[in-house]
């Protein structure tokens, strides 16, 4: 008897069926309803990824998300995921902070949760698909699947996704791509008559209260909260800070200094459990070292090839050159400096509207 477990695609090959992650906002649900209405076979899926606090996998967003689907008439599952967030998200999360860096914990969903642990799960029910409530784009071509901008470059989430592989990528689906959510979907959640609040959402991370990130932090590792000196780009002591998971590059507020032009977070020294801060010109780099780089083609760009870059949500894209390295690794160039390159976030690669990939900030170059 042959016992080799089927592959994702031969899974997926068993029925006509697609999943949608609903987290019970706007645009999870707004997802689901456009497919239903598509004549798509549809399943509500919604990860439990936290405990409590979160605003995307709690038990009112689960009960929210519940209510859309009957309201659809499509089932609700949920799904328990918790183990695999702690390790791959929220633990990382925690300790990239406590080592002076910046994460960015959404990009680590989508690879690691969102189109990783949900996705088999879902195509182990049978599911062809998993769609999703990001604004971003995919088209299939004859070298693979590519992946684009969203129609609403106010709202684009592209950023969120550049480190999906091809195989993921082929399972993903984002009916939200060629929408605009003021224009389009907003005006549609209401002619569907769907039961959610149309507000604006947040777009903070989901399983930290605002603006109390550190609290995280402290949960994983209680000696974050260890004081330090904050000192000038002379090594010159000009106050203290009560933890370096509390501060990030390109900061200005919030560090307790009075007096004087204004300082910047220029970098974080871990190390030391130092604060490093500058004027802003001294917090702006003329570029940044990439490391652990995912192309989606599989490749990175050529070296010197003209691309624009964004180093964090919402930022440019700018223009910049890029230069691959070795053991995935490569360095980008701006065009002009930019403020705020903070170790940790992600540096997203883009041809246009298309997202090449990226990776993580090592450090200033």
């Amino acid at each position: 008897m042959d016992t080799t477990e089927p592959t994702l695609e031969e899974k997926a090959g068993q029925a006509p069926l697609i999943a949608v992650g609903m987290s019970g906002g706007t645009d999870s649900s707004v997802a689901a309803a456009l497919l239903v209405d598509r004549g798509v076979e549809v399943l509500g899926v919604t990860a439990r990824m936290w405990k409590e606090g979160s605003r995307c996998c709690s038990l009112e967003a689960v009960q929210s998300a519940r209510k859309v689907c009957w309201h659809l008439g499509i089932r609700h599952v949920v799904v328990n995921v918790l183990d695999d967030f702690m390790q791959n998200v929220a633990g990382r999360f925690a300790r990239e902070y406590v080592d002076g860096k910046t994460p960015s914990p959404c990009v680590a969903c989508n690879q690691t949760i969102k189109f990783g642990a949900l996705l088999t799960r879902v195509v182990s029910f049978g599911c062809t698909g998993l769609a999703t409530g990001h604004y971003a784009k995919r088209v299939e071509a004859g070298d693979g699947v590519h992946l684009y901008r969203g129609r609403d470059t106010s709202r684009d989430q592209s950023y969120f996704l550049h480190r999906l592989s091809q195989r993921q990528l082929a399972h993903a689906m984002f009916p939200l791509g060629d929408m605009i959510k003021q224009e389009d979907v907003i005006p549609y959640a209401r002619e569907r008559k769907l039961p959610i609040a149309t507000g604006e959402e947040s777009r903070d991370i989901c399983f930290a209260p605002p603006g109390h990130h550190h609290e995280v932090v402290e949960r994983f590792f209680p000696d974050a909260s260890r004081p330090g000196d904050i000192v000038n780009m002379g090594g010159e002591v000009v106050g203290q800070h009560e933890g370096i998971h509390r501060c990030t590059v390109g900061q200005r507020r919030g560090l307790g200094l009075s007096g004087g032009p204004p300082l910047y977070v220029v970098r974080i020294d871990a190390e030391r459990n130092q604060v490093v801060v500058g004027s802003r010109e001294e917090a702006c780099a003329p570029g940044c070292k990439l490391e652990d780089c995912r192309w989606i083609s599989g490749h990175p760009p050529p070296s010197g090839q003209a691309v624009e870059v964004s180093v964090r949500y919402q930022h440019g894209p700018v223009p910049a050159t890029i230069e691959p390295g070795d053991d995935g690794c490569c360095t980008i160039r701006f065009e002009g400096p930019q403020f705020g390159v903070a170790p940790g976030q992600a540096a997203v690669v883009y041809c246009g509207a298309e997202v090449m990939g990226g990776g993580w900030i090592a450090r200033r170059a």
